[in-house]
């Protein structure tokens, strides 16, 4: 079986409560941290490309001693993580052995990240998950798995948004411990610009690349989305069924479809049309 080019995958394990100063800032103060987030911002600032927004927000994290960090979209009915829609590349630094080893095992179609942040508006420790009393030794043994491959602690940012779906963003360290309450602060805000960046980009694009009918055509293919014929639409519309034919092989040119019936789909799809 072929491996998908990008997931989020199962990286969890946490059961130490031991806490210790991160690696860059081992006695950071609130000012310090306020202005690595402000810095975060101002590169952020202008960026569309998701690859080096992730690499921005990346770097961000390593300042909190965070090397992997990974983001991923769900929607309601599905089970495991997904790449995000406008990004063909992947989104996540996890280790390749790791995230071989949880596609082989599917460890994604057990994550109890998911399922965790399907009731959490927050961040949350994985810790939290490991120790519930409702995680599987299933789900267990993933988080044990995964830290041998050094992933070993971290936390979750559930990014929810409209129709149930919602992203995660990982951040994960290779040492056993927990980040502080204020780190994690931090890495929430950033984890949600990130998001919102993207989102935005997303809709950009879909903006930009949404086809250019002109009212006729749209008129057209709305009657065939009503399941109207070229005769039928003719004579709603008053004009004949060889030029209705003729809006039409234009909007099937303009969307880049191969008949009329994927035509209205998509026209719907896009908020063209609504039938």
């Amino acid at each position: 079986m072929e491996r998908p080019r990008t997931t989020t995958v199962s990286h969890f394990r946490g059961r130490s409560t031991k806490v210790r100063p991160t690696l860059h800032f081992p006695e950071a103060t609130e000012e310090e941290f306020a202005v690595e987030f402000g810095r975060f911002l101002d590169r952020t600032n202008g960026v569309a490309q998701s690859e080096q927004l992730f690499d921005l927000l990346s770097a961000f994290a390593l300042n909190f001693d965070c090397r992997w960090v990974a983001y991923g979209s769900i929607t309601s009915n599905q089970k495991c993580l997904e790449p995000v829609r406008c990004n063909p590349a992947v989104l996540l630094n996890f280790p390749e052995e790791w995230q071989e080893r949880s596609f082989e095992m599917g460890y994604d179609r057990i994550d109890p990240i998911v399922k965790t942040c399907r009731t959490r508006p927050d961040a949350f420790r994985w810790s939290e998950v490991y120790n519930d009393v409702s995680t599987t030794e299933d789900e267990r043994r993933v988080f044990d798995e995964a830290a041998t491959f050094g992933l070993r602690s971290g936390i979750s940012v559930p990014l929810h948004g409209p129709d149930r779906g919602f992203s995660i963003m990982s951040f994960a360290q290779v040492w056993n411990g927990e980040l502080h309450n204020r780190t994690i602060t931090y890495l929430q805000l950033a984890a949600l610009h990130f998001h919102l960046k993207v989102t935005e980009s997303a809709v950009s694009s879909d903006t930009e690349n949404e086809p250019d009918l002109s009212p006729r055509e749209k008129e057209c293919i709305l009657w065939i989305a009503r399941g109207k014929s070229s005769w039928e639409i003719g004579r709603i519309v008053g004009i004949s069924s060889d030029t209705v034919n003729f809006h039409v092989k234009n909007v099937l040119r303009k969307m880049d479809t191969p008949n009329r019936t994927a035509a209205a789909i998509k026209a719907i799809n896009l908020g063209i049309i609504d039938v």
